[in-house]
């Protein structure tokens, strides 16, 4: 019976170095490779800009002003009408003061009143036959007596309405003996002298504008002037005043605001439209920009922005230093570090590192995509929705760090 144990265990003991040893293992076999990341990608290619680009334009006056009275009543006299010029201070319309003169009387015999027993009070408290809170009372009751005469002072000074500024009467919306509130609009003014045109533009010109970058010293790189209907041959310098943030939802535009001043020879008046052209060759002769997602650009740990660059046909990723410019929108303007024809990665970018390979995901790639729109990283298999959150933050702050 021994003997049979001692067998037995001798045999155990042989299976188990037999499992042991690496001529049985199962994972004998080559390692791993790494998984192949899928990826989406862009061709890196310049804005598509040529010639003269003509859009339609909205006239509007550089200064206006809707006028109110401060104070209810009733309108007595109106001393102008749609289309006269006025200079400021002039009196425009006046309201009935009569109600708000008794207030003023009223309030002036309470105010003299109130600092004669003050004054009173002074003497009295001095030599101790009043005590100190009753001296305050009357100091008090005389403190809020001028407050009030002051007050009703400027409520009769606002039943007389005047211009803000030199300009013109553009519309009159009461009528004498008509009750009007306070803060009810009465008038329009507006000067006529330097006009806005206000025009919608794509962000492929948009990156041509420059309200105030401190290292170009001309703010309108892009020429920009404005004609009108009837007046041929004849256009009008335009200066950029201002450009809108935020794109057009259903147009993907932005609003640009020029400046203009008024043409001599004929009478242009805000509502009309104008006629904006834009000599987009100056801008390609100074310097041709380079615009991507920002989801394509990230940065390093010192916060230097890169991009990932697709080398084909090995289909390997590298590090591409680059400069970023302005953020518009979800886009980034490329001022360095690439050229045109390179294969960059718009979404994916937070998963890679120096020479993975990866995997183009199919799409229109040949065609521009659209500069106001980041590629989804929810498109991607495999991948987590929050792929590329960190890398559009990591382009700000780049962007940031650059300035």
């Amino acid at each position: 019976m021994n003997a049979f144990i001692g067998r037995l265990g001798l045999l155990l003991a042989t299976l188990l170095i037999a499992a042991a040893s690496p001529g049985c293992s199962r994972n004998d076999g080559p390692p791993a490779e790494p998984p192949i990341r899928p990826v989406k990608s862009m061709i890196v290619k310049p804005p598509e800009l040529a010639g003269e680009r003509k859009f339609p334009g909205r006239v509007d006056a550089e200064k206006k002003a809707e006028l109110a009275f401060r104070v209810p009543g009733t309108v007595q006299e109106i001393l102008v009408k749609e289309g006269d010029p006025v200079t400021q201070d002039q009196v425009l319309i006046r309201l009935d003061p009569t109600d708000y003169e008794i207030a003023m009387r009223d309030a002036k015999a309470t105010f003299e009143r109130t600092q004669n027993d003050f004054q009173r009070a002074q003497e009295l408290v001095d030599k101790g036959f009043i005590s100190r809170s009753d001296f305050d009372t009357k100091e008090a009751e005389f403190k809020n007596a001028r407050a009030a005469l002051e007050r009703a002072e400027q409520d009769l000074k606002y039943t007389t309405l005047r211009a803000s500024f030199d300009g013109t009467i553009s519309k009159r919306y009461v009528e004498p003996f008509e009750e009007v509130q306070a803060k009810q609009e009465v008038l329009a003014m507006q000067d006529n002298n330097t006009l806005q045109v206000k025009v919608d533009v794509p962000e492929s010109i948009l990156i041509g504008i420059r309200p105030s970058d401190k290292d170009r010293p001309d703010p309108d790189r892009i020429p920009t002037w404005a004609s009108f209907d009837g007046q041929s041959g004849k256009t009008f310098a335009l200066r950029m005043r201002e450009v809108s943030t935020r794109a057009d939802p259903a147009t993907q535009t932005f609003e640009v605001t020029y400046t203009m001043q008024a043409p001599e020879d004929f009478i242009v008046f805000p509502g009309m439209t104008a006629t904006v052209t834009a000599d987009l060759g100056k801008l390609e002769e100074a310097e041709t920009l380079i615009v991507l997602p920002a989801s394509a650009v990230t940065a390093d740990e010192n916060l230097k922005p890169f991009v990932w660059a697709i080398d084909e046909p090995a289909m390997t990723v590298r590090k591409v230093p680059v400069e970023v410019g302005r953020l518009s929108g979800s886009s980034l303007e490329i001022e360095g570090g690439l050229e045109a024809g390179e294969r960059v990665v718009v979404a994916g970018v937070g998963y890679l590192a120096e020479g993975m390979q990866v995997r183009l995901l199919p799409q229109r790639e040949e065609a521009e995509p659209r500069r106001d729109e980041a590629p989804n990283p929810a498109d991607i298999p495999g991948v987590s929705d929050g792929i590329d959150t960190s890398s559009s933050d990591a382009a700000r702050r780049a962007g940031a760090a650059e300035s």
